[in-house]
């Protein structure tokens, strides 16, 4: 299997993920009171009937292959122990407001045959068109957010002399408002794209300039979007979206070329896989600390090849880990350990659980984060790193802990360390102190740096 493993942070996201480990994956929509921000919370209480009356809507209906809303796309249909259909909900992106609908469409596009454009413009033919319609019909155009957003991912195959493979392509794209919903009307091609040249469009993460019923996709920089004085009436072209609990995403629009014959394109029901979402850090979040490379002879940054190669190479060791000791170490099911492009680095994520409840009236984010760090994350630290993969590649290590908040609360809080490699082995060998490694990684309170002095919050 071919791991595609698209993320550049999605840094808020795991306070959303907090907010599910507690509220659980049954519920049909996400709940207002899962929700951190104010103003989302409010907006998602407001117009719960109506994502409600929208998710159902999707759900009934018939796409060409099978569809699911997903609130993470990089998870598992397949696991509905774990799977959150929750893909409706209101999330920030570079400070808007957007309506992110986001979901797994279980198609397999032949990569010989179709050119990532070809498949780009197919899926938006067959899912985010519809889609677009449905929310037009169940949104009202007043609705009080900026951008409404897609994040769709779907599966490509392709061959080699001896050995066939699949991997997973991420389309994303944010819309104003009023070109959503007029591009859910449009009479044709030529507005379509005249939206699409202004609206930022990714795949796989990267800025894409989408073509309707055209091969190759446009040049970028030669698009509305791109040019001084017009861009501004568009959301900026990095993907980086945060929920209300901290969610990311990218975002999606598209009228597509005919497709291809049906060799081309398989369903991909039966191989649901896991696949990845292209993100960013939260506004001014800084990149974890990193291994310098050698100052007289750099090497190149990353890619994300390089990504989904290491995923590929280590995935059967991550699944043994999280089968040998996720239980031991409290690994969330829905959120399994990948590798991802941070900030130009790649990066390790694992989320884990701490056991224990805090109460948020008696202590604070800092001290939370100080005990959670040197009760429950610190002590693990020996036994973990051993298990996890080796390699040089893999220049920082994100540990995401939930945690549970009593006292009266509906809040829910996610601590990240992001330890650079070395000092993490440093750590474990007792060359460096628990305040040494804090030093040296970047914690996040809910995508939120802190600074953090372990014994003086103790």
């Amino acid at each position: 299997m071919h791991y595609n493993r698209v993320r550049a942070t999605w840094k808020a996201v795991l306070a959303v993920l907090a907010a599910l480990l507690f509220c659980g994956p049954a519920l049909a929509q996400v709940s207002p009171a899962e929700i951190l921000n104010p103003r989302l919370k409010a907006l998602e209480a407001k117009y719960l009937p109506q994502i409600e009356s929208l998710h159902q809507a999707i759900v009934a209906t018939k796409f060409p292959f099978p569809f699911v809303l997903a609130r993470y796309v990089q998870s598992n249909p397949a696991k509905r122990d774990s799977f959150d259909s929750r893909g409706i909900e209101f999330v920030y992106f570079h400070n808007r407001v957007v309506l992110k609908i986001s979901g797994i469409y279980s198609v397999a596009y032949s990569a010989e045959r179709m050119t990532q454009n070809q498949r780009a413009a197919m899926t938006f033919q067959d899912v985010v068109l519809p889609v677009l319609r449905i929310v037009a019909a169940q949104i009202p155009r007043n609705v009080e957010c900026d951008d409404i957003g897609f994040e769709i991912v779907y599966h490509t195959r392709a061959s080699a002399k001896t050995y066939d493979y699949e991997g997973k392509e991420i389309f994303a794209a944010v819309f104003n408002k009023n070109d959503a919903f007029a591009a859910a009307n449009a009479a044709g091609n030529k507005q379509l794209q005249e939206i699409l040249n202004r609206s930022p469009i990714y795949v796989d993460g990267q800025d894409f300039g989408l073509a309707l019923g055209a091969r190759d996709p446009l040049n970028v920089e030669a698009l509305a979007r791109s040019v001084p004085g017009q861009a501004a009436a568009s959301v900026s072209a990095t993907p980086s979206a945060q929920s209300s609990s901290g969610s990311s995403s990218n975002i999606v629009l598209v009228s597509p070329a005919k497709p291809p014959a049906t060799p081309e394109v398989a369903s991909a029901e039966n191989s649901p896989g896991e696949a990845g979402i292209a993100a960013a850090a939260p506004p001014g979040a800084p990149a974890p600390p990193a291994i310098s490379p050698s100052a007289t002879s750099p090497k190149p940054a990353p890619t994300q090849a390089d990504v989904e190669r290491l995923q590929s190479q280590f995935q059967p060791q991550l699944d043994a880990f999280v089968k040998s000791s996720g239980q031991e170490l409290h690994l969330v099911g829905y959120a399994p350990p990948s590798l991802v492009l941070y900030h130009g680095e790649i990066v390790l994520q694992l989320t884990l659980r701490d056991p224990r409840e805090f109460d948020a009236n008696n202590s604070s984010i800092y001290k939370r984060a100080a005990q959670s760090f040197d009760l429950f994350l610190a002590p693990k630290l020996k036994a973990i790193l051993p298990k996890l993969p080796a390699s040089d590649a893999i220049q920082a290590l994100d540990f995401s802990v939930l945690h549970r908040l009593g006292g009266g609360t509906t809040a829910a809080e996610a601590v990240e360390y992001i330890c650079p490699a070395r000092a993490l082995r440093s750590f474990a060998a007792d060359e460096i102190t628990s305040q040494d490694l804090i030093n040296q990684s970047v914690v996040l309170v809910n995508g939120v740096r802190i600074s953090l002095n372990l014994q003086a919050v103790e």
